[in-house]
């Protein structure tokens, strides 16, 4: 109790420093939906969850300018369960983000606890931004987020970005660069297009049972076609950490973080490889209310018949620049031996697990509410 009350005053503090601080913004949303979820088993759950677009949380970030074409940035971020009022991460007061960093003319470099180059291209994955129950890349898992991450982007030049990270393990006796999580991104856009690859590598223990590295390459291309977009998306990983609980729960390389960012090299899960693909579009039937669907297919390419496959169909209706109500209709199949289940932004609280996603059929429903502030 005195440790979450003197984090609740310097939290109070800092607010209040925030606000007499005209670079200072303080921001946030709250997502909230109801979802129901039923398998072909026969269950089915309902719930209140939070985060089927972006999970709720509270953050501030600040900018100074240096002159010259030089600024300081920083970024503080907490994510929270609206639902119940529970920090995502209880542990951490800023578990989202935590990072300072310096803009200059030659690109941005950061340090902190960042998120992944390939959590930030979500918006070229899908239309929903490779968030909802049914996308297929989201249900796999996507690493979210790493702690002592050193990172730097680029200025855009002649349409290109390149964006390259590097979270330190800090264990005695390992030379810098010798394990960690590393990260390299570059993004195109021109005009309607816009195409990319962001992938992620982190090597084993040098004495490991397995020494196959963890990866994660996401490839995508865009077309905005005027009144909506087509997406198309490409995973090869076998980093299993997704919304996971039956026949593919396991704990490769943390999707959000592990103290020493580092897979240890004794989860014989790296050895089974998968490639996603997934296709989705959108449409804006008015200013404000917005149509889409994407299909997608999970395949084991080591011949485990632990895939998957599904998509789903959703509308977006905008009540205000800050207000947008949302409803999804979702469907997944796991193969025989794969036990993937439904998550959002944030896993969903109310949720099915072990035979009840074992080889089974699911379907999803999700209708909500996002506020930003």
């Amino acid at each position: 109790m005195k440790k979450k009350f003197a984090a609740v005053c310097g939290l109070a503090a800092f607010c209040t420093l925030a606000q007499a601080q005209s670079n200072v913004t303080i921001y946030g949303d709250v997502d909230q939906y109801i979802g129901y979820i039923h398998s072909s088993s026969g269950e089915s759950v309902t719930g209140l969850n939070d985060g089927a677009i972006l999970r709720s949380r509270l953050g501030f970030r600040g900018v100074e300018d240096l002159g010259s074409g030089y600024q300081a940035k920083f970024t503080l971020e907490q994510g929270f369960g609206a639902n119940t009022g529970a920090l995502a991460d209880a542990p951490r007061i800023f578990d989202r983000q935590a990072w300072i960093g310096i803009n200059t003319p030659g690109g941005e470099f950061r340090i902190g606890r960042q998120n992944t180059i390939i959590f930030f291209i979500g918006g070229a994955i899908d239309y929903t931004e490779r968030t909802t129950f049914g996308s297929i890349i989201n249900t796999f898992g996507v690493p979210s987020r790493y702690d002592n991450d050193i990172s730097y982007k680029s200025p855009r030049i002649a349409n290109f970005q390149v964006d390259l990270h590097y979270a330190m393990t800090e264990t005695a006796g390992e030379n810098i660069g010798t394990r960690g999580v590393y990260q390299a991104g570059v993004d195109y856009t021109n005009g309607s297009y816009r195409a990319g690859y962001a992938g992620l590598w982190a090597k084993p223990l040098a004495n490991a049972v397995y020494a196959d590295a963890v990866v994660y390459h996401n490839l995508y291309a865009d077309y905005d076609y005027g009144k909506g977009k087509v997406y198309l998306a490409y995973v090869r990983s076998n980093n299993v950490t997704g919304n996971a609980n039956g026949n593919n729960a396991t704990g490769i390389l943390s999707n959000v973080s592990i103290p020493t960012n580092a897979f240890p090299g004794s989860n014989p899960g790296v050895l089974r490889m998968y490639s996603i693909y997934q296709v989705s579009a959108d449409y804006r039937l008015s200013p404000q209310l917005r149509i889409g669907a994407l299909y997608g297919v999970m395949k084991d390419t080591s011949n485990s018949d632990a895939g998957a496959k599904g998509g789903n169909v959703g509308a977006y209706y905008e009540m205000s620049k800050r207000t947008t109500f949302y409803g999804f209709a979702n469907y997944m199949k796991n193969d025989t031996n794969a036990g993937f289940r439904f998550s959002g932004s944030a896993g969903p609280t109310a949720n099915l697990a072990g035979t009840d996603i074992n080889g089974r059929r699911l379907v999803g429903l999700q209708a909500g509410v996002l506020h930003r502030f």
